[in-house]
């Protein structure tokens, strides 16, 4: 914690100055990054926009968001380079969300640029067959079954069936005794797409489920079985609305979630899968979104180059950074290869690195091997990120979790937590991107 005070005291140094770093960014080389396709630069770059406190605070657009996505659409509509609208909300369709940010952007915006938090649940087809519970507000049987979950059932159709385990509201408590209506079958996975609205009731009926491997119909058990596969989207502990401070997120309910869980069992809760920035998952499967604009639009060149725009330290930020430092452990690898094939070839016998050929994440497999090489941060002032919060005079007295907001699962590591750049806002940020690439759209 002491080790951090010169890194958030130089982070609020640059925001309230607004400084732009002109220099680039570690390990990036000069020169132009696109080559000409069709009379028009084609990028060798693709952007990833978080929406919250970049695009919007809660329902209000931010100013320089449509200064920003001016420079980035051309006289016919078109993008000039590949974008991904990457948000860790979770409560509505990817073309509802698409819609909103047109609106709000005046520029038009299509679900396959859209990236929900649930977004990467397509990847775990396993699944699809079984009957999954799912818990969330807006529309969560219609997302689940749009994702491709066949057999779905929510937290309202479980209350229904077994009217007497929600009790903490006594006004919603039977008023005349009733038996379980056990016409649903067993549950065979948890699926959490969002905060509820009803926290109580979703914390009570996931234990139960939990508890009782799926069948409501029994008592808890002991916790011999393996506990049944639990899916996460969106790990954000806060999120920036209109409100003058951040507000509760998903990450805020896993946490109630996880502390029961452990308060009853003495165990910790396991998942399956957490999605939702920063999960490496969610930026792979962006990554895959971007090569597939590219592809649209017939650019030969590959995108190596993403850039990360975002308001939250915990999760834009490390989300970025972590993807990063998988692209070049990627690279890395890759490179061990090469010249272990090359000294085979020529009958060289130096030392040579060990390459471990099984090492690939399944996700990689699913969606095929990224074209990205880097993945850039880059911090605005303009959302949770507050530049002018005080840094604690005595970090005796502060705990680990008063700085790092980051899910239970991932470690904190303050590298990851340190922007590649810091700007004012959302067009400061396309602005400094094109100085970057020396990218001039026409």
């Amino acid at each position: 914690m002491r080790g951090l005070l010169p890194f958030y005291r130089a982070l609020n140094a640059l925001c309230n100055r607004q400084v732009k770093r002109r220099a680039g960014f570690a390990g990036s080389q000069c020169g132009f990054s696109g080559t000409v396709s069709d009379s028009k630069p084609q990028s060798r770059f693709g952007l990833l926009f978080d929406i919250d406190g970049v695009l919007v605070r809660g329902k209000m657009p931010i100013p320089a968001a449509k200064k920003a996505f001016q420079k980035l659409v051309d006289s016919q509509g078109q993008f000039v380079v590949p974008v991904v609208f990457v948000t860790n909300a979770g409560n509505c369709m990817r073309q509802t969300k698409a819609d909103q940010l047109s609106h709000i952007l005046g520029v038009p915006i299509t679900m396959d640029q859209v990236m929900m938090s649930h977004s990467p649940l397509r990847m775990f087809k396993k699944y699809y067959d079984k009957c999954v519970l799912v818990s969330g507000q807006g529309p969560v049987l219609d997302i689940a079954k749009n994702l491709g979950f066949q057999n779905v059932v929510s937290i309202d159709m479980l209350r229904e069936s077994f009217p007497l385990l929600d009790m903490v509201d006594h006004n919603r408590r039977p008023k005349v005794p009733s038996s379980p209506i056990a016409n649903l079958p067993t549950v065979e996975a948890v699926i959490l797409f969002g905060e509820p609205i009803r926290w109580e009731t979703n914390l009570q009926l996931i234990i139960d489920i939990l508890l009782t491997n799926g069948n409501l119909s029994g008592a808890h058990q002991s916790l011999k079985l393996p506990q049944l596969p639990l899916l996460a989207c969106n790990m954000d502990l806060m999120w920036m609305a209109e409100a003058q401070s951040p507000r509760f997120g998903h990450g805020t309910f896993l946490v109630c979630l996880e502390n029961i869980y452990k308060k009853i069992t003495g165990k910790e809760v396991k998942y399956k899968a957490l999605m939702g920035k920063p999960s490496e998952l969610t930026y792979h499967f962006a990554e895959y979104l971007i090569r597939g604009q590219a592809v649209e639009r017939n650019w030969t060149q590959p995108i190596t180059t993403l850039y990360a725009i975002g308001d939250n330290l915990m999760t834009d930020i490390y989300g970025a950074n972590l993807y990063n430092r998988y692209l070049e452990e990627r690279t890395r690898r890759k490179n061990s290869k090469a010249v272990a094939k090359m000294a085979t070839a020529t009958g060289s016998d130096a030392a040579l690195p060990q390459v471990n050929d099984h090492v690939e994440n399944a996700w990689e497999s699913e969606l095929a091997p990224p074209s990205a090489t880097s993945c850039k941060s880059i911090l605005v002032c303009t959302g949770v990120y507050n530049p002018h919060t005080e840094v604690p005079t005595d970090t005796n007295q502060c705990i680990k979790e008063t700085v790092f907001h980051g899910h239970r699962d991932f470690r904190f590591d303050p590298a990851l937590v340190e922007p590649g750049h810091i700007v004012q806002d959302v067009a400061d940020a396309v602005e400094l991107i094109f100085e970057q690439e020396k990218f001039v759209p026409q």
